[in-house]
């Protein structure tokens, strides 16, 4: 499936080394402003060439809208926009042709499909996830109206971890660096880490931090379409993503049912809860408190090295991967990650307006 969503949806399109990427967004409500400015800036966040721990492939990432957007609002109607893909290496992947790389979707796409595109992976590419940018872009834009705001940072490099808990973290301070990551003497060692690795042919991976605040109670369904089941599916559809928790998650497992739960109380009428173990959520529905969850990246498996695989005849071989790769996604994800986030939201906040 190429579509994510029930009422929000958006549809990706579009191959690393093809002409172009891009999506159709149908479902957003008509009359928001479609600030292009704003859309472009978290491109922009996510585009690669940022910085030493990136890729240096270079690409502006300029979005162009299509259809669905009249006098700078939206029409109601789809959302059709094109980012083309104007930096292309194609012949560094020449060597891989008949070669499955490790960990990469190389094997499954043969196999399922009986073709796949080598270059770059194509299809399963993380270049695909700047359309997924431009959808939780507009997704944003729609939510800050009911006063919803969403911020990634990332809280973990292989084993260099941030100190701070969720409730003390500065947010303002996620762009001040490459690795956006709001603690600054961690960020620092976290990028030394990386240019490390960087220079020994090698990468990492880390984890991704979300909390979402401004949700009242009552988004999301029981049962299959728990808000968590929708943010888990929708977060573990980005590349290298292999895996999710929310609220205290598997730290969760050491306490206590008397430790875990959190506590209702009442201030001036209004119910809230002394703690937020539950992450904002509770029986798959928001209780109104902040949404905190987290999002496992493996190491980038594209690496320098010399690794051992084998060809489309079954030969053992020795590759050496070439071409122009992340040492480590997170700076990269975080975006990505908030966009998820927008596009699920967004899409469960419409569907809790029909029992109104």
């Amino acid at each position: 499936m190429n579509t994510i969503g029930k009422i929000f949806t958006f549809t990706s399109f579009g191959e690393s080394h093809g002409k172009a990427i891009g999506g159709i967004i149908d479902g957003c409500p008509p009359g928001i402003v479609i600030d292009e400015g704003y859309i472009q800036s978290e491109l922009n966040r996510r585009r690669p060439g940022q910085s030493s721990i990136s890729t240096p492939r270079k690409e502006d990432d300029k979005v162009e809208f299509l259809s669905g957007i009249f006098e700078g609002r939206s029409a109601g109607t789809p959302i059709a926009f094109v980012i083309w893909n104007t930096n292309q290496h194609s012949d560094d992947y020449n060597h891989l042709k008949d070669v499955y790389r490790p960990s990469h979707a190389d094997y499954t796409y043969q196999q399922k499909y009986g073709i796949r595109d080598h270059r770059g992976g194509g299809r399963s590419s993380a270049r695909e996830t700047a359309g997924r940018v431009v959808a939780g872009a507009i997704a944003k834009l729609v939510l800050k109206e009911s006063g919803v705001s969403i911020h990634a940072y990332t809280s973990q490099v292989g084993h260099i971890a941030m100190t701070q808990d969720v409730e003390d973290i500065d947010l303002s301070q996620i762009e001040s660096n490459a690795i956006r990551c709001p603690q600054s003497d961690v960020a620092e060692k976290m990028i030394r880490y990386i240019e490390e690795l960087k220079a020994e042919g090698d990468s990492i991976g880390g984890v991704i931090s979300c909390v979402a605040t401004g949700i009242p109670t009552g988004w999301g369904e029981p049962v299959f379409d728990k808000l968590q089941a929708r943010l888990a599916q929708a977060m573990l559809s980005i590349n290298a993503a292999h895996g999710f928790d929310y609220g205290k998650g598997f730290g969760g497992v050491s306490l206590k049912g008397s430790e875990m739960n959190d506590a209702f109380m009442s201030t001036d009428g209004k119910i809230s809860t002394k703690t937020n173990h539950s992450g904002g959520i509770q029986g798959g529905i928001s209780n109104g408190g902040d949404i905190f969850f987290r999002v496992l990246f493996k190491p980038v498996a594209s690496i320098s090295k010399k690794q051992q695989s084998v060809d489309i005849h079954s030969n053992n071989v020795e590759l050496e991967v070439r071409g122009r790769h992340d040492p480590c996604v997170l700076g990269r994800a975080a975006p990505v990650v908030e966009a998820m986030t927008a596009i699920t939201l967004l899409d469960l906040y419409l569907h809790s307006k029909t029992y109104r």
